[in-house]
C-alpha cells in the first residue's frame, strides 16, 4: 500500500488553489514528522505550518517564485535548532525521565558524554548536524502525504535567511532547512503529472554485503 502511493507521489508543478487539505490529514502528515527517529532522541527542530495568506506570498518571493506555495493550502517550514545547548539537550533527557518515570545511570552517562561532545563543538556543525535531523523528520512527512492522497512539493530553493526573518525564527534559535507545500494537483495544466516516474534500476541502487 505505501509503496503504491509513493509511486503515485511525485513533486507536483501546479496546485489547484481552490482545493484545501482537510485539518486532520495535514495533523496526520505533521505528526509523522514528530514521530520520526533522531539522533539520541532530541528532535532537535520545528514544524512551522503556515496557512496565512500574506506571509506565503512573502515566502514565495524569497523562494525562486514557486506557485506551489500560495496555490497549495498549507506550508511546512522545517527549522532545526541553530545550536546544541545545556538546556536543550537536559530538556530533552529530563522528559524523557519524567514520561518513563524512572532514571538509570547508562541514560545519565549517556546524557554527560553527549553534553561533552555537543555543547563544546562549533554553532554551525551542530546547526548541520541538526538540519540533518530535521530531514529525517521531512522525508516521513512525504512518505505520509502521500499516504493521504496528498500531494507535496519538496523544496530547497529559497533563501533561508529571509525565509527565517519572515517568520521570526532567529529569535527562537531556529534556522529553516526545507519548505514542504501541501495541496492537491491541478492535472489538466501540471506537465509532470503525467510523466513517467524515473528512478536508477535496483541492481544500480542497491548492493548486497553477505
Amino acid at each position: 500500500m505505501l509503496l503504491e502511493k509513493l509511486n503515485w507521489r511525485y513533486a507536483t508543478k501546479k496546485m489547484d488553489p481552490k482545493r484545501s487539505v482537510s485539518e486532520d490529514k495535514v495533523e496526520r502528515i505533521v505528526e509523522a514528522a514528530r514521530l520520526a527517529p533522531t539522533s539520541s532522541g532530541l528532535q532537535p527542530f520545528e514544524v512551522i505550518v503556515v496557512t496565512n495568506p500574506e506571509i506565503r506570498e512573502k515566502i514565495r518571493a524569497v523562494a525562486w517564485n514557486q506557485a506551489q506555495i500560495t496555490d497549495g493550502s498549507h506550508l511546512l517550514v522545517f527549522a532545526a535548532w541553530d545550536n546544541y545547548t545545556s538546556e536543550r539537550i537536559n530538556g530533552m533527557f529530563d522528559l524523557v525521565n519524567q514520561e518513563r518515570g524512572f532514571t538509570n545511570e547508562g541514560w545519565e552517562n549517556y546524557r554527560k558524554m553527549i553534553l561533552d561532545t555537543y555543547v563544546p563543538r562549533d554553532p554551525q556543525i551542530n546547526f548541520e548536524h541538526a538540519a540533518r535531523q530535521a530531514y529525517i523528520g521531512f522525508g516521513m512527512s512525504v512518505a505520509a502525504a502521500a499516504f493521504e492522497g496528498v500531494d507535496a512539493t519538496p523544496m530547497e530553493g529559497f533563501e533561508p535567511e529571509k525565509v527565517d526573518e519572515i517568520l521570526g525564527l532567529r529569535a527562537r534559535g531556529l534556522r529553516s532547512v526545507t519548505l514542504l507545500p501541501l495541496g492537491y494537483r491541478d492535472g489538466e495544466n501540471d506537465w509532470l503529472v503525467n510523466l513517467k516516474k524515473v528512478r536508477r534500476s535496483k541492481d544500480q541502487f542497491v548492493s548486497e554485503v553477505r
